[in-house]
């Protein structure tokens, strides 16, 4: 049993559209798709119960588990100066079975 279980969080449509950034479309994206699972790019102030809430709500699916990880940014080059890219949390959310979402389709 997870222990958000017995949280409910309400958020507005808006508040949803801000908590799922973007869906992200990479080779391990795409092989946890078999397993029921999708990525999304979330921010880093997003909690577990509000993303469970932003998924069910935007894609009307029921979310068995999320996992969330902090991506953190790396040390690039650009013309000779060194950058950091900015950091970012992405979310894997395990989907019922059943459920599907097709990121390519968009919202």
């Amino acid at each position: 049993m997870s222990k958000y279980s017995g949280r409910t969080v309400t958020l507005t449509k808006e508040q949803m559209y801000k908590v799922i950034s973007s869906p992200l479309i990479t080779e391990k994206s795409t092989v946890i798709t078999e397993h029921n699972q999708i990525s999304f790019k979330v921010p880093l102030s997003a909690t577990k119960p509000e993303i469970r809430a932003a998924v069910e709500g935007l894609f009307d699916v029921k979310v068995t588990s999320v996992n969330t990880l902090r991506q953190k940014g790396k040390l690039k080059r650009f013309r000779g100066q060194i950058g950091k890219r900015s950091d970012f949390k992405k979310a894997i959310v395990t989907l019922a079975e059943g459920d599907s979402i097709d990121v390519t389709t968009g919202v």
